[in-house]
């Protein structure tokens, strides 16, 4: 039976918990804080990636250029179709 309460009192405390953080991650966001990884590339970084690759570079090429996996560079066409 004591066990059956403790378990309620860490529900409750974990309930709690969970709304702090929330709460604090709303506000952080409404001050203007970036949550998540940074960014490999700035914009016009990505800008001139895309150039390359319009341009006739291969990917491997343009990522070894800018020091990152090709993989970034893939997102950065990704996101050019996006737009």
């Amino acid at each position: 039976m004591i066990l059956t309460v403790f378990a309620g009192i860490a529900e409750f405390e974990r309930h709690l918990i969970r709304s702090r953080t929330e709460d604090g991650r709303r506000a952080a966001q409404a001050r203007g804080v970036a949550f998540g990884r940074p960014r490999k590339m700035s914009k016009r970084q990505e800008i001139l990636a895309r150039e390359l690759v319009r341009e006739g570079k291969s990917i491997s090429e343009v990522a070894r250029t800018f020091n990152v996996h090709p993989a970034t560079v893939y997102r950065c066409l990704e996101h050019q179709d996006g737009l």
